[in-house]
């Protein structure tokens, strides 16, 4: 064999590795960061960003970045049916908007894929009005409004239940309206989006809204009637940050629940919230 001929052949084999090499990076498997820290950039959903929440991730950004070298960025969503799907999907890694109860039944609705990593805070919700100032004002046949979705509906039904107005079928975890069994002052009520409650006060007699939406809403001390009590049954309840089933390891994600559970989220809390919410990692259920 020529030397020409080897060198063309030494030359093809060359080509041909460096056209394997690059498909491989193109096209072949990511690499799983699931057990150890990734790229050290990581994506959080939240839904209805306002100042307060603003603030508290900055702050959560600024110590995550300072003790453990990851970056935290923050998304958006105007909805509670987003942020999950986006996690399940891997659009985003993290997200913190929603508690056990919520997680269990969309998990039960979308064949799973999302898990809890760490708790941030429980929002004892309430029951607000602009037409009436006291629980005891609400007249027979009274419209309610609620959420849709069924752990904020079954968490809206208890707090009518705990306020006294309705009672509700013994032994449900998730109650709807079906489960009410007793309801002395007739009362209507509407089932609607978690994130149209706050908005439509204006139209009904009262209504059950979250803080994420009461907040842009206007509502707050002046216009609750009723707020759900915490106690040992409250577990459900407590928000979390939550990733994809098979990264709870992920030391970066596990960084920024270390970096969300300080003492300056604490003070942040209570500073923009008072007795709106309160911080739950180390409360004893």
């Amino acid at each position: 064999m020529s030397k020409k001929k080897t060198r063309n052949i030494v030359i093809g084999v060359i080509v041909a590795l460096v056209v394997i090499v690059i498909g491989w990076f193109s096209f072949g498997p990511k690499p799983n960061n699931s057990q150890k820290g990734g790229n050290h950039v990581v994506t959080v959903g939240i839904v209805s960003e306002t100042k307060p929440k603003e603030d508290i991730w900055n702050h959560v950004a600024a110590t995550a970045k300072k003790k453990y070298g990851v970056t935290v960025k923050v998304k958006n969503f105007t909805d509670y049916n987003q942020p999950n799907k986006a996690v399940k999907n891997g659009d985003i890694d993290l997200n913190a908007f929603q508690h056990y109860a919520f997680l269990k039944a969309w998990n039960k609705a979308n064949k799973g894929g999302v898990v809890a990593i760490g708790r941030t805070e429980i929002n004892p919700i309430r029951l607000y009005s602009k037409k009436y100032h006291k629980l005891s004002d609400l007249p027979k046949g009274a419209t309610i409004a609620v959420p849709n979705d069924a752990s904020n509906e079954s968490r809206a039904l208890f707090v009518l239940k705990n306020a006294g107005l309705i009672e509700l079928r013994k032994g449900k975890e998730l109650a709807t309206v079906a489960d009410v069994v007793k309801n002395p002052k007739n009362l209507k009520i509407k089932e609607i989006n978690a994130d149209q409650c706050g908005r439509v006060i204006d139209s009904v007699d009262a209504a059950v809204v979250n803080n994420d939406f009461a907040r842009p809403a206007g509502l707050g001390k002046k216009q609750t009637i009723f707020v759900e009590p915490v106690n040992k049954d409250s577990l459900k309840w407590v928000n979390i940050i939550c990733a994809r089933k098979g990264e709870e390891k992920n030391k970066d994600y596990l960084a920024v629940v270390k970096a969300y559970q300080t003492e300056e989220t604490k003070r942040l809390d209570k500073k923009y919230y008072g007795d709106m919410q309160k911080t739950a990692w180390d409360i004893k259920f």
